[in-house]
């Protein structure tokens, strides 16, 4: 299988959606389609501080990765938050979602990050082990309190 890691392409757009109905499905989760549509805007647009990068093979896209840079209080320059990592579950163990990982480390670096960082779920077993094979678990816990805002 030749494999190549590029950005995110308009083009890209129906085998995205395809993936990420994929990915919310695997997380038990739903977006509204104009989130949806907000979020591919943003993946696409440059000027923004969120970046998208889809893995490709003979098959067409087949895995993708979204990371996003933000401020720190504690470095000059931006941390990298990588948010979502998803490849097609009946070709997954054969290196395309550390393919992916090693893109966003790329770019980091090439901006100058101090840090590349993510979180997974628990449960998430098959990400974990490729997880603890870059890395190991940090020692922070994670805490998130919804913010109900009526309309």
């Amino acid at each position: 299988m030749t494999l190549t890691i590029r950005a995110v392409e308009e083009k890209d757009k129906d085998q995205w959606l395809k993936l990420w109905a994929g990915y919310l499905e695997f997380y038990k989760s739903t977006i509204s389609p104009e989130q949806t549509e907000l979020t591919w805007k943003r993946l696409i647009n440059n000027e923004l501080k969120m970046f998208g990068f889809v893995a490709e093979s003979e098959e067409g896209v087949i895995g993708f990765t979204h990371c996003l840079f933000r401020p720190s209080t504690w470095t000059e320059t931006d941390y990298c938050y990588l948010e979502d990592l998803f490849v097609d579950p009946n070709i997954r163990g054969k290196g395309i979602g550390r393919a992916l990982m090693n893109k966003v480390v790329e770019l980091a670096k090439e901006k100058k990050s101090k840090r590349v960082y993510w979180t997974t779920q628990e449960f998430n077993k098959t990400a974990r082990v490729l997880y603890d094979s870059i890395t190991p678990v940090s020692e922070f816990v994670q805490y998130r309190l919804p913010i109900n805002q009526e309309k």
